[in-house]
């Protein structure tokens, strides 16, 4: 147990110098794993993580959905979902911000990355409205909270690491994430209509009487096509989450030929955005397996489970204190890493934690409404100071707009994403109601 103490104090070490955390927790845990067994053992252990996690088909889902979001940017649906959402809302006060966030939902759902919804929506909603006089810091903070969105509105990259993690059904966990990620959208449209009501000069009334292309209505029955196509064909169980990447890719790919926005040049930069990305996602795979063995081997995860048993504490109490601890981590770490470390600790104890009756009395039920209830709380940490990795995103962006405006503008959705992950953790049905 203290040497894992010292893995933990080494491994924020390294990131505070900014060691890429792949490579943190490479160091860290083999170094930990040749201190408690020997060096040979712990090669070995890192040779059969990199091995392993290459050749594993269950994770090729990751490149494949990566990939169908990188070809559906391509296609210019994520214009038709702003362009149509800005139709239906645009005579309301902060209209503009709403259609951002609706639009950033619907492109969550045939994307599955929250940086890559951020960096899209910015270069598609942030023009209009600039033009149409939005403060930047309402702008921005609409864009970077409804980018959040990206990890949880299935498919979720984030959702199935977690289900890989914890062996939980991944189809399950995608139909988890509906209810809460609707939920999403609705507080966030909620924290733009109580901003611009408490500030109305953030958001000028927009009277733009809109007309609709056939392009528009078009790229959305696209992007709702693909989504039923894949959670029905998940959760009805003609094909696995696997299959749906692979028919999802490729449907994305015909989508992107008849939209007529893809050439060579845009197919060879999404392929290759979706290589180096996931090079990226398995790099920390790797990182985390090796580091979550040496901490497992120290025994955290048993001495973790004891102590609780030990304090005879509500099992809601335990989920609250896992819950702060995330906010902490969030602040410093990057949302997959803290993930990939915490999970394999965490979801032993939280399987082990007696609810009572009712939902919750299924250890099953308990992995995924607990898995719902950490992507939130990884959503919170995507927007909130220092690292707020959406913000930095928006930032690299819109080089012109300071931190500290974007910040400030995030406020609002970060007080409305505390108010739904409360509502979450008190109402677990939110969660496991379509499962």
């Amino acid at each position: 147990m203290f040497e894992a103490l010292i893995g933990f104090g080494a491994l924020f070490a390294l990131v505070l110098v900014r060691v890429p955390i792949a490579i943190a927790m490479i160091i860290v845990g083999t170094a930990g794993f040749a201190a408690l067994r020997n060096w040979n053992a712990a090669l070995n252990l890192l040779g059969n993580a990199a091995f392993d996690t290459g050749l594993s088909f269950t994770l090729s889902v990751i490149p494949l959905f990566i990939l169908m979001g990188n070809l559906l940017t391509i296609s210019g649906v994520s214009q038709s979902l702003f362009s149509t959402a800005h139709r239906l809302l645009h005579r309301m006060r902060g209209g503009l911000a709403m259609a951002a966030i609706v639009a950033c939902g619907g492109f969550s759902a045939v994307c599955g990355s929250s940086l890559a919804t951020a960096a899209t929506m910015s270069k598609v909603a942030m023009p209009s409205m600039r033009k149409a006089g939005y403060a930047d810091s309402l702008a921005t903070g609409s864009i970077a909270a409804g980018g959040t969105l990206g990890i949880l509105i299935p498919p979720s990259v984030i959702l199935i690491i977690y289900g890989l993690l914890t062996e939980a059904d991944i189809g399950k966990l995608f139909i988890a994430g509906i209810i809460p990620g609707l939920l999403g959208v609705l507080f966030y449209l909620a924290a733009v209509y109580v901003t611009v009501l408490l500030k109305p000069g953030l958001a000028p009334q927009d009277a733009e009487d809109l007309q609709l292309e056939r392009k528009d209505v078009w790229g959305v029955l696209a992007v709702v096509g693909l989504f039923a196509v894949i959670m029905i064909g998940i959760y009805g169980g003609f094909f696995t989450p696997t299959e749906a990447a692979g028919i999802g890719a490729a449907a994305a790919l015909v989508i992107a030929l008849v939209s007529g926005g893809l050439t060579w040049e845009k197919l060879y930069s999404a392929g290759l955005n979706c290589a180096r990305t996931t090079a990226m996602i398995f790099a920390i795979i790797i990182g985390a397996e090796v580091f979550s063995n040496f901490i497992s081997y120290a025994g955290v995860p048993d001495a973790l489970l004891s102590f609780v048993q030990s304090l005879d504490v509500n099992a809601y109490v335990v989920i609250l204190v896992l819950v702060l601890i995330y906010v902490v981590l969030g602040a410093v770490l990057e949302s997959l890493s803290m993930i990939l470390l915490t999970v394999p600790v965490f979801f032993p104890l939280v399987t082990s934690l007696d609810f009572g009756s009712g939902l919750l009395s299924d250890p099953e039920m308990v992995l995924i409404w607990f898995g719902i209830v950490v992507v939130v709380v990884t959503e919170i940490s995507l927007i909130s100071p220092p690292i707020g990795l959406n913000v930095f995103v928006l930032r690299s962006v819109l080089t012109d707009v300071p931190l500290r405006t974007m910040f400030a503008g995030i406020l609002p959705f970060w007080l409305a994403d505390i108010l739904r992950l409360a509502l979450l953790i008190a109402v677990p049905a939110l969660s496991l109601l379509l499962v």
